[in-house]
């Protein structure tokens, strides 16, 4: 038999065509519809970015005005999905919880079948209003604590912080929350998104796609890196610890989270922003600590292995020092990341071809039953 060239895991194979960002790894920069993503998060709110993806333009004020609306009118947790999070153990991982809550979403939906542009951008605008409710009550939950209602008079960063803790956050934390949203909306054919548009190539639903993508996104070598980094900070301990412990997890081959990226080979563009966000937040909290900590295994495992950091290496302590327990990191990076998703979604239904690759056979020749 003629050997074939196997693509593993379909690196470096393109398969289909996408308007909606841009991952250039010669000039190490990252563009959601053209846009350089650092661009964006110095300047622009998350909800003007999540209109930006879905519509390939940034929008006018009346635009961005009445979306404002509908998002901050969509904020309230329905009966059932509180209650079906309620049914739920609060030993479940968050993503479950969440992954749980967009079925019954979807279940609620009576145009949940309905695949015009204009059902689905409403699905997609439901979602994007919805998900920061169900991550905050999910924490919340977990610590004993009553759900917090959304207020109407806060922007989407705003309420989120609001509904996780109980109280309006500072204009800084605010500012570093939003610019992780606008860090992590988007990325190309990535794992999740990958899955979305497999899902919608076969015609399924916008929330089957949702909720197959989160079901990727909860995976270790995916979106669970950011849980990952802060589990390895708690293990080191403190900076003077750091060299002893890769010394142990280098011999033992441990796979260090947060550092490498399968498109990214001269350091993730996206890192930049979301460590300056992370430095000023360390300021506001007073825990150099933690960023000595973060700059010594980066220096020490960059020098001994030519490795640099991904988005999730400063996104992780940005989260954890926020007040996020370690388990919210991934569905923090879902209500980010549903704006990307869906609209793959919606680019893939308007031109859809079923997604259904081909494997090369490698088991036993062909056999036969006796008698």
């Amino acid at each position: 038999m003629t050997e074939q060239e196997i693509y593993k895991g379909l690196a470096g194979v393109p398969v289909d065509y996408s308007a909606i960002s841009k991952v250039n790894p010669e000039t190490n920069s990252l563009l959601y519809r053209g846009y350089p993503v650092q661009e964006l998060a110095g300047q622009k709110s998350f909800e003007e970015v999540a209109l930006l993806l879905w519509g390939g333009e940034l929008p006018s004020e009346d635009e961005l005005a009445a979306f404002v609306t509908q998002e901050r009118a969509g904020r309230a947790l329905a009966g059932n999905v509180r209650a079906v999070i309620d049914a739920l153990p609060t030993s479940a991982h968050p993503m479950d919880v969440v992954r749980t809550a967009v079925s019954v979403i979807g279940a609620n939906d009576p145009d949940a079948e309905d695949p015009s542009p204009e059902a689905e951008l409403a699905k997609a605008k439901a979602l994007f209003a919805a998900l920061p409710a169900i991550v905050a009550y999910d924490q919340r939950r977990r610590h004993g604590l009553e759900l917090v209602e959304p207020r109407d008079d806060l922007d989407y960063s705003q309420n989120f912080l609001w509904m996780t803790f109980g109280e309006e956050a500072a204009p800084e934390v605010v500012d570093a929350f939003r610019v992780s949203m606008v860090l992590y909306a988007e990325h190309s054919f990535n794992a999740s998104t990958f899955t979305a548009r497999v899902i919608t190539s076969t015609t399924a639903d916008l929330y089957s796609a949702v909720v197959g993508a989160i079901g990727a996104l909860k995976g270790a070598l995916h979106g669970g890196a950011n849980e990952a980094v802060m589990h390895t900070f708690d293990e080191i301990g403190e900076a003077a610890n750091v060299e002893a412990w890769l010394d142990d997890a280098l011999a033992s081959k441990k796979k260090i989270m947060g550092f490498g990226h399968r498109v990214y080979k001269n350091g993730d563009s996206r890192v930049p922003t979301m460590h300056a966000a992370l430095e000023r937040l360390v300021e506001h909290y007073d825990r150099h600590d933690l960023l000595e900590l973060s700059e010594v295994l980066q220096k020490s495992f960059g020098e001994r292995k030519g490795i640099k950091p991904n988005l999730d290496y400063p996104a992780g302590p940005v989260y954890h020092l926020m007040g996020f327990d370690t388990l919210t990191f991934t569905p923090l990076f879902a209500a980010a990341r549903i704006t990307g998703w869906t609209a793959h979604i919606m680019e893939q239904a308007a031109a859809n071809s079923l997604i259904r690759p081909l494997a090369v056979y490698n088991g036993v020749d062909e056999r036969h039953l006796e008698g």
